[in-house]
């Protein structure tokens, strides 16, 4: 069946999955699975452990999952993450759709998580092809706002090879801003880990091995999106 969706908006569910009766259940778990993690436990036999423990919905699991990590994680993260003040005039790789989906999301009033590492994710995902929604490019004018207003420096879109239609999105980042530069490269993930330029994503697994990076996605959504629909993880 084809995509036709407009909007990364909310699953039909989620009022009630993450609703505020749901928080305290959610919040607990974050803690229950990163405590588990901190102890080297396995992510599927501790999801589920979690997961059963506190009865969440396959979509609230995910949620829990891509808030928790480690102790450990949560301090090397901490020590090498920076402020919005340290964009300017700086050079920063951006982790094109990382990014991107998040900020659809939020303004498409789909759920945005505030995680444990004060990162924010979403529970979209791309699966082989990228659909251009009706927040896509107000999205991209949102970076393009802020980033004029911090004064950030040469800035890099690092957009997937293998999903489709990258190479239409890199063109309409490059058209709201034509200073931008957006790669479309096999492995963005093996280019952001590289040692340099500041670092903008929410993957884990490139947090737990770049060096600098910021919380792009959490400073657009709180200072531009005020009414995101975001639960707060933490």
């Amino acid at each position: 069946m084809p995509d036709t969706r407009k909007h990364r908006g909310p699953g039909p569910q989620d009022p009630a999955y993450f609703g505020a009766g749901a928080h305290a259940d959610l919040k607990a778990a974050v803690a229950d699975l990163s405590w588990l993690f901190s102890r080297r436990y396995a992510g599927a036999s501790a999801l589920k452990l979690v997961g059963d423990r506190y009865e969440l919905a396959e979509r609230q699991r995910t949620a829990v999952l891509r808030s928790a990590c480690s102790d450990a994680a949560l301090a090397g993260r901490q020590s090498r993450e920076v402020g919005v003040a340290a964009l300017r005039g700086r050079p920063i790789r951006i982790d094109g759709f990382n990014l991107l989906l998040t900020l659809e999301s939020a303004l498409g009033g789909g759920v945005v998580l505030s995680c444990r590492d004060g990162s924010y994710r979403d529970l979209a995902s791309v699966h082989g092809t990228y659909r251009r929604v009706e927040e896509t490019r107000p999205a991209l004018e949102l970076v393009a706002r802020r980033f004029a207003e911090w004064g950030a420096g040469p800035c890099t879109w690092l957009l997937d090879a293998p999903v489709s239609n990258s190479g239409r999105l890199a063109a309409m980042i490059r058209e709201v801003n034509p200073g931008w530069a957006a790669e479309v490269v096999p492995d963005p993930d093996a280019v952001l880990v590289q040692p340099g330029d500041l670092v903008a994503s929410a993957d884990s697994m490139i947090l737990d091995t770049c060096g600098a990076w910021v919380s792009l996605a959490g400073s657009f959504v709180e200072g531009g999106v005020p009414d995101a629909f975001v639960i707060d993880l933490r």
